[in-house]
């Protein structure tokens, strides 16, 4: 048996089954990564949580659905963040009836990285977000860095929402991350924020090396606190600049002179009581247990 790491950033994709807008037509990404493919990299991992991997409108109730069929094959699939159009009163209503008492649905995302500047003020946006909190679902944001602070606004008018920030907000690291320092801190004085330590390597600028990435670690978790902080791989969208075991090493060496606790905390801990996961029983890598 081995300590929990919790992955909480894990797309599965099947272009045979649904449709991915986003993907290049003839692109590295445009094929299968199913969970058996993740398992099979994904060597020091106990446990993961499947992150809404951007299918075109109308189909993520079928994303779910393929993601329930994956998850009953292995079990390490502890739930999915789910797309849910959150700008859109009725067709969150909907999607709401569905999630609430879905158990494998632990948190919601819509994608905000591509919006122009001020969406993240729209009234509905925000009345939506109001409405996952009360309905005890937390938001992962992905945003990029310049949108920070609009995400900071957002948080503060939705308290009671659990807002998880993606990726640290996409810094490129390798350039001059000043900017996004001063956003980044502003951001982490809003208590409702946590921070997914996920993402970097393939937003890096050209040039920069792990100890580029690692500062913009140290960053987060000084902002933030290990408590605020959880681990995310973003397989397999990382295997375009590193692979999953090495951005894991990674994010251990940037708890190098932490105590036992804030490691816990990141790895397992802090992805487990956002998305009010039942505790962990001890368990092996899930390579190991689905071989």
């Amino acid at each position: 048996m081995t300590a929990q790491v919790l992955d909480t950033h894990v797309h599965l994709l099947d272009p045979a089954h649904l449709t991915y807008p986003w993907l290049p037509a003839g692109g590295t990404l445009k094929r299968s990564w199913p969970a058996a493919h993740y398992a099979a990299n994904a060597t020091a991992v106990t446990a993961a949580i499947i992150v809404e991997a951007g299918v075109a409108p109308g189909q993520a109730a079928r994303e779910v659905s393929w993601v329930r069929a994956q998850a009953a094959a292995h079990p390490w699939i502890r739930g999915i963040i789910a797309h849910a159009p959150v700008e859109q009163p009725a067709a969150l209503k909907t999607a709401l009836a569905a999630y609430r008492h879905d158990a494998l649905v632990v948190g919601v995302r819509r994608n905000l990285q591509d919006e122009p500047p001020g969406f993240l003020r729209t009234p509905a946006l925000r009345d939506g977000i109001r409405r996952l909190g009360r309905v005890g679902l937390p938001f992962d944001a992905c945003v990029r860095s310049w949108q920070l602070a609009e995400l900071a606004e957002l948080a503060a008018s939705c308290p009671d929402t659990v807002i998880v920030l993606d990726h640290l907000g996409k810094p490129r690291c390798g350039g001059d991350l000043s900017g996004w320092r001063i956003a980044l801190r502003a951001l982490a004085a809003r208590p409702n924020v946590r921070c997914k330590l996920s993402g970097l390597a393939t937003e890096a600028a050209p040039g920069a090396g792990p100890g580029d990435l690692l500062a913009a670690l140290g960053d987060a978790l000084d902002a933030f606190g290990a408590d605020r902080c959880l681990y995310g791989g973003d397989w397999p969208i990382c295997t375009q600049a590193t692979d999953s075991q090495a951005w894991l090493d990674l994010v251990r060496a940037a708890l190098d002179g932490t105590d036992t606790r804030a490691r816990e905390y990141v790895l397992a801990g802090t992805g487990q009581r956002i998305y009010r996961l039942p505790p962990f029983p001890p368990a092996l890598p899930i390579g190991a247990a689905s071989t």
